[in-house]
């Protein structure tokens, strides 16, 4: 479960084209599509390091989210559980190399999973 940074942050729009004018004009974020990830513009900030992307706003999902590195989804679920939280989504692939998953704290807050490797 190791690492603990918060690695990327989505945030829910309802019109993509004035989310992307808002934050890049407000923050300077460099905002783009990636190819593979058509759809979900992602953003960068001026550090090139902070990133997330846009989202577009779904019931259930109306509030930014953020995702945190762990060494192993599987097992940080799993004590998720023992320590009574929840799963909302278990382990699915992003790329070869990386997945996702999220689960809902005992307050009730949904909070993101990330594990990757450069390993090819």
């Amino acid at each position: 479960m190791a690492h603990g940074d918060i690695t990327h942050i989505d945030i829910p729009v309802s019109d993509m084209d004035r989310a992307q004018a808002f934050y890049s004009t407000l923050f300077g974020w460099h905002i783009a599509e990636l190819p593979g990830f058509e759809g979900y513009p992602m953003w960068q900030a001026p550090n090139e390091i902070s990133g997330g992307g846009l989202t577009p706003r779904s019931e259930g999902f109306t509030q930014p989210r953020s995702y945190v590195e762990v060494d192993s989804i599987e097992e940080t679920l799993r004590a998720v559980q023992d320590q009574g939280g929840r799963v909302v989504m278990d382990r699915s692939p992003i790329s070869e190399t990386s997945w996702w998953a999220i689960f809902e704290d005992p307050d009730g807050n949904t909070v993101g999973l990330y594990e990757g490797t450069t390993d090819t």
